[in-house]
């Protein structure tokens, strides 16, 4: 299983690619992939049939108990079927679908195999954040399937509603699961539905879950997503608003009515919600003249009798709802896929503007009413096994409230009225030749359907009416599904296509004869639908619920942004006094016995610390309040030092350097002088409030040490070291022990390089450094250019007041042996103090000097590489280090190694670790260079070309 999820990863992202190749055919090689799990489903058929399953398990994090388990039982192999063989089936068609010279061909190739691999995964997930986790990624493809290309602003509308109400359902759906694994004690599902447990926490857990399945199915009030999700392209909806995605809450609701059905409210919510969802999208659907919408909104129906027969807790109604959710996704995704060749062909889906296709495209035309003689349950098609099943179910009283049976089952007959209406006004729309329109001649169709474009609806139709004829073959799949779910009947129904004169077969007819008469009588229908409004509209009641929320939050954020840093400072440190500062006095742990220092050198370090600190807040000149601030910095180095720490005391030099270097390329931007004087009584409540939160971080660390009971977890760690084949605590710490919080670090590193990149960039950043040409060195006036002597590169395009011989000679002696350091710092950094994040600094500090001595173009001589290529290859390499552990036995990102004897070199111990601290060496050194890139060079240019010069920033350069 977790093969066949990779697979799908793998053909994802070489799609875009395959695409480039092999233009639209690559389609029908991403086929093979959900090809591939569908007869993997199948040969366990045998196994699953036996009331067995197939589970896998992959220790993920075992510090916290998580890992990947998946599990393959009677449930999970029919929704994992019909993903599978729908998405195979849709692949191929998009084949035909995607015009040959269509750009976004590779996007969606790789978008709808990734998303078929997260549909895979959520219905074979066991762990309840596993499944969370591919219910989100369902929800981000979705997100990026409905938006396209993002050039329609209506697809971006409907996409961005789809990913805030499923988002938000889907973080109530966490907590609720959250909530029942603490109930059960087990994280898995099938351990939780097995033990639910009872009680208020059950009850909150389940109404929550509930929340999540409404709104990823598209049920009431949150319908509204889905047709609007029509904007997308027609496979898309034919997969994920058919077959898949819309089915993920069907999916948990069946998953977990075995063990919740009985819980409070959980029934009420069900069959309440499912029946006026399948009423209203019904009602609906009456109304539509485009077919993808009539489709839309018929699926909302249909999405309600699902849930309906799913989460009624019994087996009865569940081997029913099973039923119909193999029927409906082969039968809606066909009508969608028969919409998109009638769109494709004639270029609109306006039923008002088509006409005697029925003739023209007979093949097409015979996939789709057979199709729809499912949906609206005409035998002997699956749909109507499925729903004799249902009525027969309700009939008989398969709920514990006979009363609650009646209900129900009148509203699925009035649903199914509807749904019989609907599809006759489908067929008439697409195919029927109308008398007040000309039929749409063949020399009028724009792309005429061949007959791959056909096979997709064609192989569905027929795979409908297959289900439907050996409905017997598919009893055994289904009962097994169901076999949790308590029997309310007294006698077991199994599926069948005849089952005699029956009173389901009396409402079939029923439902049959009053939606033919419905649709006969649909111009009337229709008047009396434009004359009586509804006043309620749910999609106008999400569009004022986001208008609400956005002026709530432009009045809070101008009470309380205000645009004085000061001020939100100051309210966050006194908050910060008042809550735990409060705490700290009144519950605090206090030492037994106070000590200043160890060492006097502490206490002067301290002092000094203190002096440039006080300093820095009094001076009023920028570069030397930025100078002082550096100071305070190199203090603390030296206390690292005195308390043995060479480690952090290297990393904290080069940090105070690098930082200083940035403050100083920033402040050639800013007056010389610190704007603005306040008044005595403010200067007194600030120096208040910073001495009093000074006094609290010192005081609450002592504290903290105080309250010490546990012994720490550092105690472990040398022994943990020696495992890792390093002498050197800090380092191993840093890429093993806790190898994800450095992973995550460097992560944030790049962020922030491209965020401040960002900020200074008036064009396009893309590209490596600008490298001096002829052109450039003659940019310089004849009377201010450089003498013909140069140490560096690229100083001849510096005007001599720039320039520094002494300068410009150090720099040359000096930078290849910085570089020298740096990378014996970075090998050495395992069993001595350095590391890949101390030798990425002292690299970029080489860089610092060439570019402070020869300026922008001597920085693209030293590093005439793009800094992105270094953080993303960085990121790479730290991230791949994980994959290869994992790939040797060891577990994500834990260090492994080889011993070898070889010549010269003699007994050599290499661990992977060592790759892991390459790429912090080189997102390090990518963010220093992209800070130079950004603050320095940038602004370089911008003030050659004139862009915000400023004298007061030349003065700041000469000195």
């Amino acid at each position: 299983m977790t093969l066949l999820l990779l697979a799908h990863v793998v053909a994802a992202l070489a799609a875009p690619v395959l695409v480039r190749w092999w233009g639209r055919q690559a389609f029908l090689a991403l086929a093979l992939v959900p090809a591939t799990g569908l007869a993997w489903a199948l040969t366990r058929l045998p196994t699953v049939l036996d009331g067995g399953e197939v589970t896998e398990t992959v220790p993920w994090v075992p510090a916290l108990d998580l890992s990947v388990a998946l599990r393959l039982d009677a449930l999970a192999l029919i929704f994992a079927g019909l993903v599978t063989g729908v998405g195979a089936l849709v692949l191929v068609y998009c084949a035909r679908y995607v015009e040959p010279d269509d750009e976004g061909a590779g996007r969606l190739a790789g978008q709808l195999t990734a998303f078929a691999g997260a549909m895979l995964g959520l219905v074979l997930a066991d762990d309840v954040f596993l499944l969370y986790v591919f219910w989100e990624l369902t929800t981000v493809f979705s997100y990026l399937l409905i938006g396209d290309s993002g050039a329609k602003v209506a697809g971006r509308r409907a996409a961005g509603q789809a990913l805030i109400l499923t988002t938000a359902g889907g973080l109530a759906m966490l907590a609720g699961l959250i909530l029942l694994s603490q109930a059960a004690g087990s994280t898995l599902l099938s351990e939780i539905v097995a033990a639910p447990g009872d009680g208020g926490l059950v009850v909150g857990g389940v109404l929550l879950v509930l929340l999540g399945a409404l709104t990823k199915s598209a049920m009431v009030p949150f319908h509204f997503w889905l047709p609007a999700a029509m904007q997308a392209p027609t496979p898309v909806s034919a997969y994920l608003h058919a077959a898949a995605m819309v089915k993920a809450g069907i999916y948990l609701v069946a998953r977990l009515a075995p063990g919740y059905a009985d819980v409070p409210g959980w029934r009420f919510v069900v069959l309440g919600v499912g029946v006026t969802t399948m009423l209203v999208g019904g009602y609906r659907a009456l109304r539509q003249f485009d077919l993808k919408l009539l489709l839309a909104f018929g699926t909302v129906s249909q999405l309600g009798f699902l849930l309906t027969l799913v989460g009624g807790g019994s087996a009865a109604l569940g081997k029913a709802g099973l039923a119909m959710v193999l029927a409906h996704g082969l039968f809606k995704s066909t009508l969608f896929l028969s919409v998109g060749v009638l769109d494709h062909a004639t270029g609109t889906r306006d039923m008002r503007e088509l006409s005697g296709l029925g003739r023209r495209l007979p093949v097409l035309a015979t996939a789709a009413v057979l199709a729809s003689a499912s949906m609206a349950g005409l035998p002997p098609l699956i749909g109507f096994v499925g729903k004799e099943a249902a009525f027969t179910a309700l009939w008989d009283g398969a709920l514990p409230d006979r009363t609650a049976a009646t209900v129900v089952l009148v509203g699925l007959v009035v649903g199914s009225v509807l749904t019989v209406a609907y599809t006759a006004r489908f067929l008439w729309g697409a195919f029927a030749r109308k008398p007040d329109l000309p039929a749409t001649a063949p020399e009028e169709l724009e792309h005429p359907p061949g007959p791959l474009f056909v096979t997709a609806p064609v192989v569905l139709a027929l795979a409908g009416l297959a289900g439907g004829l050996a409905a017997s073959a598919l009893d055994p799949l289904v009962a097994a599904a169901t076999e949790p779910l308590p029997q309310l009947l007294p006698e077991e129904e199994h599926l069948a296509l005849w089952h005699g004169l029956t009173p389901a077969l009396a409402l079939s007819a029923v439902t049959l004869l009053t939606g033919a008469a419905l649709f006969l009588a649909r111009r009337p229908v229709w008047r009396l639908q434009r004359r009586v409004g509804v006043p309620v509209s749910a999609d106008t009641g999400y569009w004022n619920v986001l208008q609400g929320l956005d002026r709530l939050a432009v009045v809070v954020t101008g009470s309380t942004q205000r645009g004085s840093l000061p001020v939100y400072l100051g309210v966050i440190l006194v908050t910060v006094l008042a809550l735990p500062g409060g705490l700290l006095l009144v519950r605090g742990v206090w030492p037994a016995e106070w000590r200043a220092w160890d060492n006097p050198l502490q206490a002067i370090t301290g002092a000094l610390v203190l002096v440039a600190a006080v300093l820095a807040v009094r001076i009023h000149q920028r570069l030397a309040a930025a100078v002082v601030v550096g100071l305070t910095g190199y203090g603390l180095a030296v206390l690292f030092v005195v308390h043995g720490a060479p480690d952090l005391a290297l990393t904290q030099v080069l940090i105070e350097t690098v930082t200083l270097v940035a403050f100083v390329l920033v402040l050639r931007k800013l007056p010389l002088e610190v704007g603005g004087s306040s008044r005595a009584r403010t200067r007194w409540s600030r120096g208040v409030v910073a001495t009093a939160v000074g006094v609290f971080m010192g005081v609450a660390s002592a504290v903290a040490l105080a309250a010490r009971e546990a012994p720490p977890v550092s105690v472990e760690y040398p022994e943990l070291a020696r495992e890792a084949h390093g002498d050197n605590i800090v380092n191993v710490t840093l890429v093993d022990i806790r190898a994800w919080d450095t992973f995550g670090e460097i992560s944030v590193l790049v962020v922030a390089a491209t965020g401040v990149a960002s900020l200074v960039y008036l064009r396009g950043r893309a590209g490596a450094l600008a490298r001096a040409t002829a052109e450039d060195e003659q940019r310089v006036p004849q009377g201010r250019r450089a003498p013909r002597a140069q140490w560096l590169a690229a100083t001849s395009t510096l005007s001599p007041r720039r320039r520094s011989l002494i300068f410009e000679v150090v720099t040359r002696l000096l930078f290849h042996a910085v570089l020298v350091l740096s990378v014996f710092l970075l090998f050495a950094g395992h069993n001595a103090p350095g590391g890949g994040f101390a030798g990425g600094l002292v690299a970029g500090l080489a860089l610092v000097l060439r570019y402070l001595a020869g300026g922008r173009y001597e920085l693209g001589e030293a590093a005439p590489v793009d800094p992105g290529v270094l953080l993303g290859l960085g990121l790479l390499l730290s991230g791949g280090t994980g994959v290869v552990g994992l790939a040797l036995g060891a577990q994500v990102l834990e260090t492994a190694f080889f011993e070898a004897t070889l010549p010269v070199l003699g007994h050599v111990t290499l661990v992977t670790a060592l790759f892991f601290d390459m790429g912090v060496y080189l997102v390090v050194v990518g963010l220093v260079l992209d800070v130079l890139r950004s603050l320095g060079a940038e602004l370089d240019r911008q003030e050659e070309e004139g862009e915000d010069r400023d004298p007061a920033a030349e003065e700041v350069i000469a000195r």
